[in-house]
């Protein structure tokens, strides 16, 4: 089994982050190189997460390993004694999950200077590529070099005070080891004031959406909620879209196919929708010599800013009719989860069928009643069990934030527990304790990041509707977190040597950062002492200061205690049952064009196979009777077959609910 946990942690990692990416990026309208990217950025960032684990795991075993070899003879009398020593030897065997010596510094060197090179060069250059609006490849990168020169210019800055800091102090040597230190001690920092900041936001609301989620009432106000602002958005971006399509024809109809800059038209018209370009069309029956008048044309720079707009409005505009469709089903089912409460016979009744076709599977196993013992009865116990154990989870790491500094005695629960299980070498324990804790970190953390939002700038969107600039930045934001994140994580169960202050072999992870007594104003104190912030940070979110602010400024946010809220909470009501009633007369049109096809379906295909007939054999006899004036009664004869066919046409009735009515009943029949 040795290395095998490595292989398979990989590839499990692997697929992890593909169904993530999958879920919110768009494989097949993205361009691969952004895909790429961002996986990669995601994949090091939760595989640093799950191989920590085994890191820990095997340094406790290399610790036992190095007190076997080192721990002396007893003398008793005339003659030694190695009991202590075979007594420890028999406590120290190897874990099922062993990593060989030298694979895991080498792995960790990969992996961490990948993911830095990520997140500060490369992810911030395809951002501003991703965004520009150029035409050409040599035009997008000269755009993203000038975007970022102020972005790279500010880090050479910061990194270059830390250089004068180190080489003007008498203490220190300036060497390559030590300027590495100071490089990493300066990601981390940055990392570190941002994750304490996620951390205090997820620790609260994580455990209190899963409580609120066992509200059925409070589920559907918030929703009714997001459909009133979701709507604002999304007429929005309708208008938004119109008026960048407006300025697209005008460019469209003054810049005619003969003109250098036709090109640049053209990539634009391609990403507009597609009931926009039949619209517009290209205009190529009107030539005009541009040359000879002197009319104003716009240049490629505008042109550039205007292909940045079209792609950012069409982008908004697909996502917020995505969201809104998803909105009202998931309005539609608490509505139903609200009726059946009440059910007497507990069995789910769906007020409209799903569009989508259902697993076999599921619908066999997940049976109506299954699902209303599930819905109505089952899952809010489960939410609220569930919202108290991470209740927990979060109180035991904001104590244990505020006292892992203290070795003697040992305050943080989570090195108790590690300590604890390293005397008896149950590694197993070990894994999972570590597993369970960082795991916990990473979901307060991440999780924060896929819910912020910085107004339309950056939104990670579910199904398929993030675009490229916000996957490429959630990649840079995890490869900033994620090593600040496991350096806090190895201090909480004082696995780290700058914590412990032991002499020990530390871990894998903690050897490629170097030692920060380098910057002793950042280990001893930054480090220690900033984490603490992290309980002021949890009141404010326990109180929603952060949501108050926000309502105060003008953005709305749900407050049950609020009179716009309340408003907004009516307004998405309305919607919702406006959505509603239109759907129903959608499926009712449909229901009664369904019976009258089963009712008069078969008679009128008979009618028709019988007047077909008839016309193929008074056609064949009028042929071979040509000379016969028998002719005009059989085109009379089809003709009264054809009009019978017509009044039969005619008899189904006409849906005045439906959102058009054809004004020809035999327009669809144009081409029998």
């Amino acid at each position: 089994m040795s290395g095998a946990a490595l292989g398979l942690e990989i590839v499990f990692v692997f697929f992890l982050a593909l169904f993530l990416l999958h879920r919110y990026g768009d494989f097949k309208k993205q361009h691969r190189l952004v895909i790429i990217a961002t996986l990669l950025a995601w994949y090091l960032c939760f595989l640093i997460v799950f191989i920590l684990p085994l890191d820990v795991s095997t340094t406790i075993y290399n610790r036992c390993k190095l007190a076997v070899n080192s721990s002396p003879a007893e003398s008793n009398g005339s003659y030694v004694t190695l009991a202590p020593r075979y007594e420890l030897h028999q406590k120290c065997f190897k874990p099922w999950s062993y990593i060989p010596d030298g694979i895991m510094p080498i792995f960790w060197r990969v992996v961490y200077w990948t993911s830095q090179f990520l997140t500060w060069i490369l992810l911030p250059f395809m951002q501003s590529y991703a965004r520009s609006g150029g035409f050409s490849i040599t035009g997008k990168i000269k755009t993203a070099l000038i975007e970022n020169a102020i972005y790279y210019g500010t880090y050479l800055l910061i990194f270059g005070a830390f250089l004068i800091y180190v080489a003007v102090n008498p203490n220190f040597n300036l060497q390559w080891n030590q300027l590495q230190t100071i490089g990493i001690a300066a990601a981390n920092t940055w990392g570190l004031f941002l994750l304490v900041l996620l951390l205090g936001y997820g620790l609260v609301e994580i455990p209190r959406s899963h409580w609120n989620g066992a509200k059925r009432g409070y589920l559907l106000m918030k929703t009714y909620f997001k459909a009133a602002k979701l709507m604002t958005e999304k007429a929005d971006a309708e208008e938004n879209l119109e008026d960048i399509m407006e300025e697209v024809r005008k460019v469209s109809e003054s810049i005619k196919y003969n003109h250098p800059l036709r090109k640049c038209v053209d990539t634009i018209l391609k990403k507009c929708p597609t009931e926009y370009q039949e619209r517009m069309g290209r205009n190529m029956d009107d030539y005009e010599d541009f040359d000879e008048r002197q009319n104003s044309y716009p240049s490629e720079k505008s042109l550039a800013k205007l292909h940045k707009q079209v792609i950012y409005s069409v982008q908004r505009h697909r996502r917020t009719q995505v969201q809104w469709q998803i909105l009202l089903e998931q309005a539609f089912y608490l509505e139903d989860v609200a009726k059946n409460e009440s059910s007497a016979t507990r069995q789910f009744v769906h007020t409209f069928h799903s569009q989508e076709p259902e697993n076999k599977i599921i619908q066999y196993f997940y049976t109506p009643t299954v699902e209303w013992y599930w819905e109505c009865l089952l899952r809010p116990w489960f939410y609220r069990a569930l919202a108290v154990v991470l209740a927990t989870f979060s109180v035991i790491v904001v104590w244990s934030e505020c006292t892992f500094f203290s070795t003697k005695p040992v305050l943080s629960l989570f090195a108790v527990f590690i300590q604890l299980a390293e005397k008896t070498y149950n590694y197993i324990y070990i894994e999972m304790a570590c597993f369970l804790t960082i795991f916990f970190l990473s979901i307060c953390v991440y999780s924060t990041v896929f819910r912020i939002r910085v107004f339309n700038y950056y939104y990670l969107a579910s199904h398929h509707q993030t675009d490229a600039y916000s996957l490429l930045f959630s990649g840079m934001l995890f490869c900033r977190l994620t090593p600040p994140l496991c350096l806090n994580f190895l201090g909480l169960t004082h696995m780290d040597a700058t914590i412990s202050h032991k002499k020990t072999q530390p871990t894998a992870y903690t050897s490629i950062m170097g030692s920060m007594r380098v910057l002793s104003f950042i280990a001893d104190g930054f480090y220690i002492y900033y984490p603490m912030l992290v309980v002021i940070l949890c009141i404010a979110t326990y109180f929603s200061l952060g949501t108050r602010c926000l309502n105060l400024l003008g953005f709305q946010q749900f407050m049950g205690d609020s009179e716009m809220t309340s408003d907004l909470i009516d307004e998405g009501k309305e919607l919702i049952r406006r959505e509603k009633r239109k759907r129903q007369r959608q499926e009712e049109g449909e229901n009664r064009r369904r019976e009258w096809k089963e009712r008069y379906g078969n008679r009128d295909d008979s009618t028709r196979s019988r007047a077909v007939h008839t016309d193929q054999k008074e056609s064949s006899f009028s042929e071979t009777n040509a000379n016969r004036p028998l002719s005009k009664y059989t085109r009379s004869n089809g003709r009264t077959e054809r009009d019978r066919i017509e009044l039969l046409q005619d008899a189904e009735p006409l849906d005045f609910n439906a959102d058009s009515v054809n004004d020809d009943p035999l327009e669809s029949e144009s081409g029998r």
